[in-house]
């Protein structure tokens, strides 16, 4: 009898059976964005609530980063490449009780693609800039039709740009209160505070989500998250647990840490149309100067992975080129000599930090400190808010050298685009990423995509420092918590609490 009960509970657990209903969870990000919408306002922290929370596409990621099916239960791809015709799910509906059908599939893409953004509000028309049409076949099955074969198609479905609000919906409604399909509506966006979200009682998917409520709590200070945590006002630190906090955490056993794998580059970025980085010499001379090694020990305490170029290790098509420029300080000081730098006459540059990033601001600071080290080397650093960095880096190149996390997949191709914030224009980079886009299977796609990995490190555009992990921590009542952060959303459509 014993050994019966055993089994059925196992296979309760299995059945998804054992699992307890209701509850309100809190989890703490890092910053607030200044809208909810991700097809009009990027932002990682946006995605990661709202992404297959409220808003679905016709294809996501899921936590292990596979492209698997969402608001489309299946899909072909013609032998071309230049035609996908996707079948959608049946009975879904927005939260606004408006049902989803082919029309709202049509109006978003034909939103996305129009290069007008001033018309569209659209904040990416460059990832659609292959589709031809999509067209509604019928109200379950649309089919989008290719100028060009583009490998990396499907995976721009997955992107938080790619996802769905009901046709017709106002712009700027959506940017304050999102409406999707998902398994939570968004509530309630108190500023400063936190946003709200509460079960989709009509969610498609049968039993889901586990959770009555979830808030999603605006904490940036690492230190301020653990006396959070400990003090029972959040349930969760979901990703920017500082590295001596997890430390202290992992003695307790009312809290579990986790160090889940990434797509988050740490790259201090090199403006290479600006003196003195539109100079390899100095440029490569900054990665000699780099040591890696010394940086996850003691910015980071161990947390995080060595990388070479723009990808990260659990990313397709990877190639390992942590390596390639070792650390090696006299190294890099002849080439600033050969440069014209000397003790005399030093390199002297702004090294410019967002402040709400902790990972990142002391990664910069450490790295400061190792050019500094050298005695050739003056970097004198900036530390600025998010919105600025934004406005002044970002979209203005304003910069000469800046670190930020990279924290979206498959992103190596913005060292093909001349205008993005490094500024780096290689019609050589260029064409391979053509190569790659037009490759007619997946080995000469791969080989295109690893050629170009390794022509950037040549051409030493940024300093890759490492992937920086998940790192988060949870109340042990927290139960089945998505640790990888290989998907854009915290997804807590399965997570529930033990009572």
């Amino acid at each position: 009898m014993k050994k019966l009960l055993v089994g059925l509970l196992a296979l309760f657990i299995s059945l998804g059976l054992a699992q307890t209903r209701g509850g309100t969870l809190t989890v703490a990000i890092q910053t607030e964005p200044t809208a909810w919408d991700p097809t009009q306002t990027p932002g990682a922290d946006i995605a990661r609530v709202v992404y297959d929370n409220v808003l679905q596409g016709l294809v996501k990621r899921n936590s292990k980063g596979q492209i698997v099916p969402s608001l489309a239960e299946r899909w072909i791809i013609s032998p071309s490449g230049l035609t996908y015709t996707f079948y959608l799910r049946k009975g879904v509906k927005f939260h606004d009780g408006s049902p989803f059908d082919a029309s709202d599939v049509v109006a978003e893409f034909n939103r996305a693609k129009n290069p007008d953004q001033k018309v569209s509000g659209h904040a990416r028309p460059d990832f659609y800039k292959d589709i031809e049409s999509v067209v509604a076949k019928d109200p379950y099955t649309v089919v989008f039709s290719l100028r060009q074969p583009n490998n990396d198609f499907l995976f721009i479905l997955t992107v938080p740009e790619s996802l769905i609000t009901p046709k017709g919906a106002k712009l700027e409604d959506m940017k304050v209160k999102p409406i999707g399909t998902g398994p939570f509506k968004f509530v309630a966006w108190e500023r400063g505070v936190a946003v709200r979200l509460e079960a989709n009682p009509d969610y498609y998917i049968k039993g889901l989500p586990y959770l009555d409520k979830v808030n999603f709590r605006f904490l940036g200070d690492g230190d301020a998250q653990l006396a959070a945590l400990r003090a029972g006002d959040i349930d969760v630190i979901a990703y920017s647990l500082l590295p001596e906090n997890a430390i202290v955490l992992q003695k307790d056993p009312n809290f579990k840490v986790f160090s889940g794998p990434s797509t988050a580059e740490a790259v201090a970025s090199m403006n290479n149309s600006r003196a003195p980085f539109n100079d390899i010499r100095v440029r490569k001379a900054m990665e000699y100067a780099t040591n890696k090694d010394d940086l996850i020990q003691g910015a980071m305490l161990g947390y995080g992975t060595k990388i070479g170029s723009m990808r990260s290790p659990g990313e397709a098509c990877f190639v390992d080129l942590s390596n390639y420029y070792k650390y090696d300080p006299e190294q890099a000081k002849k080439l600033l000599a050969e440069a014209g730098y000397t003790a005399q006459n030093p390199l002297k540059f702004t090294f410019t930090i967002a402040a709400e990033f902790p990972y990142e601001r002391r990664i910069g600071e450490a790295l400061a400190a190792q050019f500094n080290k050298l005695g050739v080397i003056q970097a004198t650093i900036q530390v600025i808010d998010f919105a600025t960095w934004i406005q002044k880096a970002f979209l203005n190149a304003d910069y000469q050298m800046t670190i930020i996390g990279h924290v979206e997949a498959n992103d190596t191709n913005t060292y093909a685009n001349p205008k993005y914030y490094w500024r780096y224009n290689s019609k050589k980079t260029q064409d391979l990423y053509t190569q790659y886009l037009r490759a007619p299977n997946a080995k000469q796609a791969c080989d295109a995509l690893e050629a170009m990995q390794r022509q950037i490190t040549e051409d030493a555009v940024s300093i890759w420092t490492m992937t920086l992990p998940s790192l988060g921590a949870y109340r042990a009542t927290v139960q089945n918590w998505p640790g990888s952060a290989l998907t854009p959303g915290i997804s807590v459509a399965e997570v529930w609490l033990k009572k």
